[in-house]
């Protein structure tokens, strides 16, 4: 499985951005996605993810404000982040869990929020 993450940006604070991450290659049994941000001089943290039956569940300081989506007929994995704040700058990863407990990880996608 090859992961793509986009949609990264400028944005400014108070702001809105969907980052996309696209699988290609064999995606059956994957078993969750997710997504994490690593700031600068920061470990990688988890921000939200979603399992194989749709549900999802996220970081405290996300919640409200982002929303994790899958369409899995595109092998599309989604992150709709709203009322984005400074604090949110990080380059945003996506990951897909293998039932074995495989991890593949896409490239990552900068967004950064101005004050």
């Amino acid at each position: 499985v090859q992961l793509q993450a986009s949609g990264g940006g400028l944005v400014q604070a108070g702001g809105s951005l969907r980052l996309s991450c696209t699988a290609s290659g064999s995606d059956s049994g994957i078993n969750r996605m997710g997504w994490y941000s690593q700031a600068p001089g920061k470990r990688r943290e988890l921000i939200a993810t979603i399992a194989s039956s749709g549900s999802a569940s996220y970081a405290d300081s996300v919640k409200g404000r982002f929303t994790i989506s899958r369409d899995i007929a595109v092998n599309t994995l989604y992150l709709q982040m709203n009322s984005l704040k400074p604090e949110d700058t990080a380059v945003y990863y996506c990951n897909a869990v293998h039932y074995s407990g495989y991890v593949y990880w896409g490239q990552g996608t900068l967004v950064t929020v101005s004050s």
